[in-house]
This record gives structure tokens, C-alpha cells and sequence, in this order.
């Protein structure tokens, strides 16, 4: 008898505490949001973050909180957004880097590719290749041919191993059957002080998503080589298709942003965001935000992020072992 009148009784708690939860999420939003960046500000993340979050904001009718956390090429703010609550109060900007790259590339990453709940892609960023306007290469031929003659002498900015920083310039010395000692990769914490570096003249060369530099290239503080675009890019006519450079390959590596929970986040928060969502995917001010630094939109369902995501981490598992990247 004591036994069934515990069994009724647990089974009354976690009815209730399922009621509760569910109460809980049908109310989300009722406190401000935290927006995890996993990278420093100006790059690409950090640019989709402060894209979305006025607009959300609104929408959702609760403050939205952009807190980057940086460090171990975007593992470290993705790990806290991972193992936060599953509430719907901390959220992760996911990036091809940290949710693509890194767990491909190396076994230690403390989550897998699907660790999450995904929510929604927000842009895509397609990569270019820059100098600054006084460097001696005036296209991606006479660079590789400098590399080629001064190997370890040239050097390029990324925003850490495993970035798709890194693996642009990796794809690039493959295609042409240079080594990847044949230029040196100085890390930075995220994509726009890998840009810096290059401005101050700390590296010779950047790859990098045209969404961290599309002003500098449009204010001629760097002169692209490159694109890892299959055409050229309407705002950006001049600059070169990776195809038109020989460098085939690097069409393969594009830069992009998603919104991600941690594991267990409630269909009712995720079913929030995607309403939230199809309205900024119409949003004029978020439209012309992607406009301005060269992002595609690319809002999606769940379902439809999940297998972009897969794709992304097969891809670069692939150009891992290709590349003999994988640790």
C-alpha cells in the first residue's frame, strides 16, 4: 500500500512539473534573453547577433542581451550555451566554425554538431580573400606565386585553428600542391581582430567572411583577390570567383550564422522563435543590415537547419581527412 501511494505521488510531482514546464514556455518570453556570441566583437557572429536582436526584441517583446564569449575558436561560448538551462533565456549564434569546423576537425571539442536545439540559420557569408591596397599582388596568382617562392614567410590572420579563416587559406594551398606550412597562421580571437592584423600590417594576407570586411573592401583599405562565391558577387562585381582563380575548392568553404538552444529546449520556445523569425525573415531593417555587409538571409525551419548543419559537418569531416587536419 506505502508503495502505490509513493508511485501515485511521483507520479502527481512530475505531472505537475511537466504542467509547470509547460506553463513556463507557453508565457516565454518573461525576462530579457541572453544571446551567447561565441567569438569577439565585429565578426560575423557578433554581427548576426546585434542584426537580429533589435528586431527580435521587438517582436518578442523582451530585451535581448548580446554577451560575447570567446576563446578555443568559438568552443568556449558554445560549451555555456550548451550546458545552460533549457529555458529559452540563453541562446547560442552558431557558427560553421564552432558548430561545423571545430567538432569535425577535433575530437577533444567538448560537444558534437548536434549537441543542440536547432532553431533557425539567419545568413550566410560567403569568403574573400584580401591584402592590403599597397601589398605587392594584385591578384590570388601573384600571392600564391610569393608563397611559393618564400615558403613559412608569409603569414595570414584567422580567428583561430579550425575557423573558417583557417580552412579557406588551408583549401586554397591544397588546390595549388602547397603544403599548409607554406604560409604561417597567426590566430586572433575572432574575425574582425583578424582583420585588424591585417590593417596594421601584423599579416600579409586574410580570408575572411565578406560580412567582417565588406567596408573596407568598399572603402579600399583592402583589396579582395578572391571569392568563394560560384558567381561574381552583384555588389562586388570585380572580385574574382575562386573558379576563375583555379581555385575551385574554395567554393566549398561559406562562412554562416544560426540561432541554437541548448539540448532539451521546449518546442514551445523553439516554435516562439520560428514565429518571431518569419517576421525579421520580411524585416526591411534586418534585410538591409545583411545588405550592407554582403550576408545572404537564409532563415529555415528546424528541421531544414538540422540538415544544413549536417551537411556542414560531413563536408568539412571530409576535407579534414583530405587535408589531414583532424585530431
Amino acid at each position: 500500500m506505502l508503495k502505490l501511494v509513493k508511485r501515485q505521488f511521483f507520479l502527481v510531482f512530475m505531472l505537475t512539473g511537466m504542467v509547470a514546464e509547460v506553463a513556463i514556455a507557453q508565457n516565454y518570453p518573461n525576462k530579457p534573453i541572453t544571446l551567447i556570441v561565441p567569438y569577439g566583437v565585429g565578426g560575423d557572429s557578433d554581427f548576426s547577433g546585434r542584426n537580429l536582436v533589435p528586431i527580435a526584441s521587438k517582436l518578442l517583446g523582451q530585451n535581448i542581451i548580446v554577451q560575447n564569449v570567446a576563446g578555443a575558436s568559438g568552443a568556449i561560448g558554445s560549451q555555456k550555451a550548451r550546458t545552460s538551462t533549457p529555458d529559452g533565456y540563453t541562446l547560442l549564434i552558431s557558427r560553421g566554425g564552432s558548430q561545423a569546423i571545430v567538432p569535425a576537425l577535433d575530437s577533444s571539442t567538448p560537444y558534437k554538431w548536434n549537441d543542440f536545439t536547432f532553431i533557425s540559420l539567419l545568413d550566410l557569408n560567403p569568403v574573400v580573400c584580401v591584402v592590403k591596397p599597397d601589398a605587392p599582388y594584385k591578384n590570388m596568382k601573384e600571392l600564391i606565386a610569393a608563397i611559393r617562392a618564400n615558403p613559412t614567410k608569409l603569414n595570414y590572420a584567422s580567428a583561430g585553428a579550425g575557423t573558417t579563416q583557417h580552412l579557406a587559406v588551408e583549401v586554397v594551398l591544397k588546390d595549388v600542391g602547397l603544403p599548409s606550412s607554406a604560409a604561417t597562421m597567426i590566430p586572433y580571437k575572432g574575425g574582425g581582430q583578424a582583420t585588424t592584423a591585417l590593417l596594421s600590417g601584423e599579416v600579409d594576407f586574410l580570408c575572411n567572411n565578406l560580412t567582417t570586411i565588406t567596408g573596407q573592401i568598399k572603402g579600399n583599405t583592402m583589396r579582395p583577390l578572391v571569392t568563394s562565391t560560384p558567381t561574381r558577387l552583384k555588389d562586388f562585381p570585380n572580385i574574382p570567383t575562386a573558379k576563375e582563380e583555379g581555385l575551385s575548392s574554395l567554393e566549398k568553404v561559406m562562412g554562416w550564422s544560426g540561432l541554437y538552444g541548448p539540448p532539451g529546449l521546449p518546442p514551445e520556445v523553439v516554435d516562439k522563435w520560428q514565429t518571431a523569425l518569419k517576421e525579421v525573415a520580411k524585416n526591411s531593417g534586418w534585410l538591409s543590415g545583411n545588405d550592407t555587409v554582403g550576408a545572404i538571409p537564409a532563415i529555415r525551419s528546424p528541421a531544414d537547419t538540422e540538415a544544413f548543419a549536417k551537411e556542414q559537418f560531413d563536408l568539412y569531416s571530409k576535407l579534414g581527412a583530405e587535408l589531414n587536419l583532424k585530431k
